[in-house]
């Protein structure tokens, strides 16, 4: 070997075909390995989460990322009270970061035994035997370049004739396996075609992961979309504010944020018609309610009552009447009816 590298030994060089599948190899572990990698990045940032690595099946118990998000504000909303507008917009924005946070979970654990685990066996496997057979080709080779040698500097029949036998032994053991190599780099087509399949399964988890997603995040915009919109006034904000800033794809926009705003938009009318009239409304409560004095009237969820303003009055407010009581009860807590 060290002949060769100083340009004193010929070298026997490997068929074209031979060195084209070791090339296509080589290339094909190398993108692996970047593949997977990142892929692994992807699904699980944090390395030490990742539940890959011990490939038990077995759901974590720690949470991940939007579970623990959606803990703290389901924890949040019962602190503020399930019962206000926000703790009860907190406590449905919670749930939906929870059931987002299991896709997750499942997205990875699919992901992990259909798409990585092919890969990582490929490299820590097939690719091992491959490396190890082809280092025995290099010794083999080598072999068989030392013994052409010999027999180049065999002065003596006798030496010249034993030479020639080693060249015989030696080039049979080398063609033999260089053969063993040739049928293990052949395998690679295979791979690849076993790995596209793995592909689509990665893809297919995803395209689920994602749809799911999509129509949970499609839900809890429709109900907090349900949400009067004077609430909003209390940070200033116009109705439609919130939905713009969320809607930037236009399909979405059309297909879900749109029905918020025009709702909303139309409850704040209504308010407004009804506070600069003497007349009165009915309305259907949204919320549970408690009143924080006598001066209020406790709500209950789904029932009707009777609304009107008075002169003076706060603007977050209208007068109720539900039979034969009567009490102030906050605007954010009631939808209008026709």
């Amino acid at each position: 070997f060290t002949e060769e590298k100083l340009g004193q030994a010929e070298k026997t060089e490997l068929d074209a075909h031979l060195e084209n599948l070791l090339s296509k190899a080589e290339c094909t572990k190398l993108w692996t390995e970047k593949i997977m990698k990142q892929t692994e990045v992807l699904l699980q940032p944090n390395p030490k989460e990742f539940v890959y690595e011990k490939l038990d099946r077995k759901a974590p118990s720690r949470m991940n990322n939007p579970e623990l998000l959606g803990q703290y504000m389901i924890d949040a909303g019962n602190e503020f009270g399930p019962g206000t507008a926000y703790g009860n917009a907190l406590i449905k924005c919670g749930e939906t970061q929870k059931r987002i946070g299991t896709a997750d979970r499942e997205l990875i654990q699919t992901s992990a035994i259909n798409f990585l685990t092919p890969l990582r066996n490929f490299i820590e496997g097939d690719y091992k035997t491959i490396t190890k057979e082809r280092k025995l080709l290099q010794n083999k080779r080598l072999d068989l370049d030392a013994a052409k040698t010999r027999l180049k500097k065999a002065k003596v029949a006798e030496a010249r004739a034993a030479s020639e036998q080693e060249v015989r032994i030696t080039q049979s053991e080398f063609d033999r396996q260089a053969e063993i190599t040739r049928l293990l780099l052949e395998g690679i087509s295979s791979t690849h075609a076993h790995h596209l399949r793995c592909l689509n399964d990665f893809v297919e988890a995803q395209m689920t992961y994602y749809a799911q997603c999509y129509q949970y995040m499609l839900d809890l915009q429709k109900q907090l979309g349900s949400f009067p919109s004077t609430f909003l006034s209390n940070n200033n904000q116009s109705s439609s504010t919130p939905v713009q800033s969320v809607s930037t794809p236009s399909v979405l926009a059309s297909a879900s944020a749109s029905l918020p705003s025009v709702s909303n938009s139309i409850v704040t009318s209504g308010i407004s018609e009804l506070k600069s009239s003497s007349g009165s409304r009915k309305a259907r409560v949204l919320y549970d309610y408690d009143a924080a004095n006598s001066s209020e009237l406790s709500l209950l969820a789904d029932e009707v009552v009777t609304v009107y303003s008075i002169p003076g009055m706060d603007s977050d407010w209208l007068m109720g009447e539900r039979g034969n009581q009567k009490g102030k009860v906050p605007i954010t807590y009631l939808e209008l009816l026709n």
